[in-house]
Formats: C-alpha cells, sequence, structure tokens
C-alpha cells in the first residue's frame, strides 16, 4: 500500500464543492419541499422587501455547484414560480433547524432565512443570493457542463467539452464550471494524483481522458452520502491523498509532496494545487509551449 503516513492529524479546511452542495440540497429538500413558508427573510439588499410567505417550496436541486430552491405562490397571488439561487463559494453553508432552535453560526452572518413550522432553513455567508423567475433559470445554470451528480450525467460530453482546449492545463481545465461542473480545488489535486497525471499536462496529452473522467463521477458519488469527504479510501487521519499536504510524505511512494499555483493569465487569480512529484508523470514545456 505504501508508506505509512504521519501520526498527527491534518486539519484541513473542507472547501464547499459539488458532493457539499448536493448534501445541502438534499437536506433543504426533507426540511422544506412540499411544504409552505411560514418565514420569509432575505438579508441581502436586492431581495430585502421580498416576501415569499405562504408560498411553497417545490423542490430543491444542485446544479454543480449552485444550488436552487423552486418556490411556487398561492393561487391567490398572480406571479410566476421563482428560483432561490445561491452559490456557497468558500465559506458558504446552509443550515436546517427545527424551528425555535438556536443557531450555531451568528445571526449577523445570516443571508437568508426561509422556515415553516417544523423547520428553518438559514444561509449563511453565501457567496451570492439572487431570486429569479424559474423559467430564467438557463441564464445562471445553462453555461455549467456536466455535473457528475445531475441525473443527466454525461461523460462523453464532459470529455469533448475538456477536450475543446487540447493545449490547457489539466489543472486549469478542472476547474472550470463550462466543461464539468461540481470539481473544486480539492478534487482537483485529489483526481489528478489518483490517475497519476501532473497538474501542468495539457489535456490533449492525457492518453485515457475517459478514465479521468470517470474516477470524477466516482469520487464524488462516493462522497455524496459522507458528512466527511474521504478521497483515500479510510476515514482515518489523513482523508486525502495529496491536498494540504504539501512537505509531507507521499502515502503512496514516500517521496515528499509539492504544492505548486496555476492561474489562466498572469493576471488571474493564483489557486494552489498538490501534487507527488514522483507519482504523477512530470510535465516539462517544451521550447514551443513555454513561456
Amino acid at each position: 500500500m505504501g508508506v505509512g503516513c504521519p501520526t498527527r492529524r491534518l486539519v484541513v479546511k473542507t472547501m464547499p464543492e459539488g458532493d457539499t452542495v448536493f448534501r445541502t440540497a438534499r437536506r433543504l429538500e426533507a426540511a422544506l419541499a412540499g411544504r409552505r413558508l411560514s418565514v420569509s427573510d432575505f438579508r441581502v439588499p436586492e431581495h430585502s422587501t421580498l416576501s415569499i410567505v405562504d408560498w411553497m417550496v417545490e423542490s430543491v436541486v444542485s446544479r454543480g455547484k449552485h444550488l436552487l430552491i423552486r418556490v411556487k405562490p398561492p393561487a391567490k397571488i398572480a406571479a410566476p414560480p421563482l428560483s432561490i439561487h445561491s452559490h456557497l463559494l468558500m465559506d458558504g453553508h446552509w443550515d436546517v433547524y427545527a424551528t425555535g432552535e438556536r443557531w450555531r453560526t451568528p445571526a449577523f452572518k445570516a443571508r437568508a432565512v426561509l422556515g415553516n413550522p417544523a423547520f428553518t432553513a438559514v444561509g449563511f455567508e453565501l457567496g451570492f443570493l439572487h431570486v429569479l423567475r424559474t423559467t430564467d433559470e438557463v441564464e445562471v445554470i445553462g453555461h455549467l457542463g456536466p455535473d457528475p451528480l445531475g441525473h443527466s450525467w454525461d461523460p462523453d460530453e464532459a470529455v469533448r467539452r475538456l477536450m475543446s482546449s487540447p493545449d490547457r492545463p489539466i489543472g486549469l481545465a478542472l476547474l472550470d464550471q463550462r466543461l464539468i461542473s461540481g470539481l473544486g480545488n480539492i478534487y482537483r489535486s485529489e483526481l489528478l494524483f489518483v490517475t497519476r497525471v501532473h497538474p501542468r499536462t495539457p489535456v490533449g496529452a492525457i492518453e485515457d481522458l475517459g478514465h479521468l473522467v470517470d474516477i470524477a463521477h466516482r469520487l464524488l458519488h462516493a462522497n455524496k452520502d459522507r458528512a466527511r469527504r474521504v478521497t483515500t479510501g479510510t476515514d482515518g487521519m489523513n482523508p486525502y491523498w495529496v491536498y494540504g499536504r504539501e512537505g509531507l510524505p507521499c502515502m503512496r511512494c514516500g517521496g515528499l509532496l509539492h504544492k505548486d499555483t496555476l492561474a489562466e493569465s498572469p493576471r488571474s487569480a493564483e489557486r494552489d494545487v498538490y501534487f507527488c512529484p514522483d507519482c504523477q508523470n512530470v510535465y516539462v514545456p517544451t521550447s514551443e509551449t513555454a513561456h
């Protein structure tokens, strides 16, 4: 199996990725769907005067890292169905409480409160929150690539989209939600380690891109029902192969793990990527591709 891992537990912040949003949607669906809202409180300037009290929550769905709460007005109100569209970004989360239960997060961090007599759902520190007509959802999620946790998952389409820019480093392509949705920095690093691909490898140089896409699908599905994300196959001291473990020994070969940064351009934000230079085929740019 490889070299033993360090005895200390790593404290690595779990970032919201596709599996997190999928679980969030399922919790909200169980608490809100099929019930009329008795509490409606939007704490963002754009929707601060909006009230959807007495509206019925029809469904809650995830699309990659996006969350949609769909609501329908009562018959007495002549209005179209609406969708509450939120994104968690780095720090956002939706919590569900028994109505009247004390919140675990300070109230000043709340951006939306939706409740019925049994449950209250609170969105804290949401990356963004918009309310739009349900018929207009395509405007905010229509650009997304295939979702490994979606009912219409299409691996061939994911491969096709990734191959649309064969010279692009795979470490950048995997974070492009237009190509495949739901993958973030953790899954990017873990997926490339599992498939032994260096983050700077051009997409077109990967021999079996379909296998990489399949592993992405399997990793997200393996974690969609877990409270704690695990990619190593065991919920031990180190749930991740490489993420957040730079300078520590690789659990596969024993070599030291590295951290690099990748950005689309010199003006783009850099994102950390973790990898094992011994296990993952190191990509060395040729004179034609070096910058």
